[in-house]
């Protein structure tokens, strides 16, 4: 098992990037799954107003009572924002569409960079014994986005296989770069995965070949294939590990937790 300074508490990762459709909800379940499958405790914070992550791992809506929103916003007790899913070691604080208005109340609040950051922090969190916590981040970077690269420890990109898929991450990279400087300083990037990516289409290797030609080994070994199974999983409310787990979706994500926590451990030794 990874030793991850319990102490320190878990292990926290934004899932960022400012473009939709590039597989960032579809990478956080299934990265959170396959770490779970693995016997990590795994937190996912759902910090999307579509609620994605939430719907795709059977929480319905109604039973949302309490939310993100609350989590960012109001003093809730950890025990009833946390659920459990119906994917062992694996919880989730849920969203609803109510967190498309955060945005607006944070304008206000002078710890509004700092409120997911503290919420992930209290004593509380302790009880719960969690390895990693996943930050599934909403398609911008406005101040939700923030707020979960001030409270994490670094950030992973997915990258999809596509024409144009680089263009994107200089502005990323440039947030991520103003909140080390200024919130938190000890922000890193924790990987780019290349996600939808099909070895038969010259497109893809050329975007890999970028994408490593410019990031070096900031690019994950893994990839993820464009892969039927990991479309169709969504619509049953499971992650792509449970729905078909010997589908190619499903072994890359195994590959890419284990070469994360490979990675973890590298860092910590």
């Amino acid at each position: 098992m990874l030793d991850l300074a319990r102490s320190a508490g878990p292990k926290i990762i934004a899932i960022a990037n400012q473009k939709g459709g590039v597989g960032k909800t579809t990478t956080t379940i299934n990265l959170a799954a396959a770490l779970a499958e693995d016997a990590f405790k795994v937190l996912i914070v759902d910090l999307d107003p579509q609620g994605n992550a939430s719907t795709g791992l059977g929480i319905e809506a109604n039973e949302r009572e309490y939310t993100t929103y609350e989590l960012l916003l109001e003093e809730i007790e950890l025990d009833k924002v946390i659920q459990e899913t119906g994917q062992a070691n694996l919880s989730i604080v849920p969203a609803t569409v109510d967190l498309s208005s955060a945005d607006m109340e944070l304008i206000s609040n002078e710890k509004r960079s700092f409120l997911l950051h503290d919420a992930l922090r209290q004593p509380a969190m302790d009880g719960f014994g969690f390895d990693f916590i996943l930050i599934d981040c909403p398609p911008s970077l406005n101040l939700l986005t923030v707020n979960a690269m001030v409270a994490a420890h670094s950030v992973l990109v997915p990258l999809q296989s596509e024409f144009f898929a680089l263009e994107g991450l200089s502005q990323l990279m440039l947030t991520v770069r103003e909140v080390r400087q200024s919130a938190n300083k000890d922000l890193r990037i924790e990987g780019v995965v290349l996600t939808m990516y099909d070895g038969r289409n010259n497109l893809s290797s050329q975007v890999e070949q970028d994408a490593r030609d410019n990031l070096g080994p900031l690019v994950f070994q893994t990839k993820i294939p464009r892969n039927v199974r990991v479309s169709e999983a969504p619509s049953y409310a499971v992650p792509v590990l449970s729905y078909d787990p010997g589908s190619k979706g499903a072994e890359a994500y195994r590959a890419l937790a284990r070469e994360l926590v490979t990675n973890n451990k590298r860092q910590a030794a």
